[in-house]
């Protein structure tokens, strides 16, 4: 056999647990009623492992010889090494802690969201992973209302209403650290669907260095976030890092000097020496209303979740005219779509022009394995599809190994496109101008396909990572 990976479904895999897995060195076949089917290595005592595997697990073993380059390449794949020995549990599902087992599982391999969802027949469990979604349990239908009603009692919610969605928050504690939990449930037609939110305690302490901005990116945003007054706002769909952004922003500007409030829905990380607010539409607690209420607790720093209707964006504009320095996120294409957005929104070109102080746009790629990643040469430069970059005459693509579950990719990496706004682009806003190529060729600013580009050229992610923001430039 080569080393190619073998297909094997949710079902038998969750037969036994990562730790079982990498501790006997095997990997489910086939799963019935009476036996277990495992391939095992080749050099394996066949005879020993058999008898103490049928003590485990109450059923006749057989066991298949595989190659130890292929049965390690997919004991990587399908499961997570968890660096400890323990061979004493049973079938995953008939354990007590299962919903312990996924949430400890998830924070091992840095998941960021855990998706828990029915269908007619089963649930089963996905993972998000640097942004893609990983199928890793699958639960009986019998079973499933059970584990949807042991979260929504962890996050206090009510577990009598099906038909309305809920949030709550989950803090569990083990030995070393408090895992925070942002959930949620929405009711679907096969059941409630939950969604829980895996809260890092180590984006509190986040910097702007870390964002691994350009050192003249860097320079820009820094300087327009240290002004005393305007707004700086920041785009990018859900999941494109902007939170984390925001969060960097605020650890920079954190002093015993100013005064910081935050209205956040919810908030997701608790920073010391920063007021902060969770959202409560239910009791009309909204941005704007609390941004209202903000302006009356003397503040020099606001930091809005998001700027999502008109009334908000009308508030966040009279925040910044009388004094205070706005942060928030809102969702458009690019940088300079910001403007044309606010525009919709109803605020007045001038107003705009006074106050608004940077517009930032940004995605998030996942990086290529540093352990695996291949090297390759282009004998000519061809140009990339629908673009008017081309190939570099050297790059990497992905290949595959045990440090990055042969993925080929390991974390992700931000790509920014930040605009200043100086006196020229004012004048422009004025009068509602909406294309400024130009003046960002002329400045030499970044857009976020060139950003990009710049990551793929110095082999730091792959051209697939970044062929659809090479192709979406706006």
């Amino acid at each position: 056999m080569g080393a190619e990976r073998i297909e094997i479904s949710t079902d038998i895999l969750q037969a036994i647990s990562s730790d079982q897995a990498f501790y006997y060195n095997i990997i489910p076949k086939k799963v019935n009623g009476t036996s277990i089917t495992f391939y095992c290595g080749p050099k394996t005592d066949k005879t020993s492992l058999s008898l103490e595997l049928k003590v485990l697990f109450g059923r006749e073993i057989f066991l298949e010889s595989m190659n130890e380059d292929q049965l390690q390449r997919n004991l990587a794949t399908y499961y997570i090494s968890n660096k400890v020995s323990t061979g004493n549990t049973a079938n995953m599902l008939s354990q007590e802690g299962f919903l312990e087992t996924i949430i400890n599982e998830a924070y091992k391999i840095n998941s960021s969201d855990i998706h828990i969802e029915a269908s007619e027949e089963k649930g089963r469990v996905r993972l998000r992973v640097d942004g893609k979604l990983i199928e890793r349990f699958n639960i009986r239908k019998e079973d499933y209302p059970a584990l949807v009603n042991k979260i929504k009692i962890l996050a206090n919610l009510d577990i009598s209403e099906k038909r309305l969605p809920q949030d709550g928050r989950i803090s569990l504690k083990d030995k070393e650290n408090i895992q925070d939990i942002r959930v949620s449930v929405i009711p679907s037609i096969y059941g409630e669907k939950v969604v829980l939110r895996l809260l890092k305690k180590s984006t509190t302490d986040i910097s702007l260095e870390d964002l691994e901005m350009s050192a003249a990116q860097l320079e820009v945003y820094s300087s327009g976030v240290r002004r005393i007054n305007g707004i700086v706002l920041i785009s990018g769909p859900t999941g494109s890092g902007k939170t984390t952004t925001l969060y960097a922003t605020l650890n920079l500007l954190n002093t015993m000097a100013v005064n910081i409030l935050t209205i956040e829905d919810p908030v997701e990380y608790t920073i010391n020496g920063v007021n902060q607010v969770n959202l409560r539409d239910d009791i009309g607690l909204s941005f704007s209303r609390a941004l209202r209420t903000f302006l009356r607790q003397d503040p020099d720093i606001i930091m809005l979740g998001e700027i999502r209707d008109d009334e908000t964006a009308q508030m966040a504009i009279r925040a910044a005219l009388t004094g205070h320095l706005v942060l928030s996120t809102i969702h458009t294409n690019s940088a300079w779509g910001i403007i044309t957005r606010l525009h919709d929104m109803g605020i007045q070109p001038f107003l705009l022009a006074s106050t608004l102080n940077m517009a930032v746009a940004q995605r998030l790629v996942r990086k290529l394995c540093i352990h695996c990643r291949q090297e390759v040469e282009e004998e000519k430069q061809m140009k990339i599809p629908k673009t008017d970059f081309r190939m570099p005459q050297k790059y990497y693509q992905p290949v595959g190994c045990q440090a990055c579950n042969f993925t080929g990719y390991s974390g992700r990496i931000a790509v920014f496109e930040i605009i200043e706004i100086c006196e020229e682009l004012r004048e422009a806003i004025k009068i509602d101008r909406t294309e400024i190529n130009e003046y960002i060729r002329a400045k030499q600013i970044p857009k976020l396909s060139v950003s990009a580009y710049d990551l793929f050229c110095r082999g730091e992610t792959s051209l697939d990572e970044v062929f659809p923001i090479l192709t979406t430039d706006y």
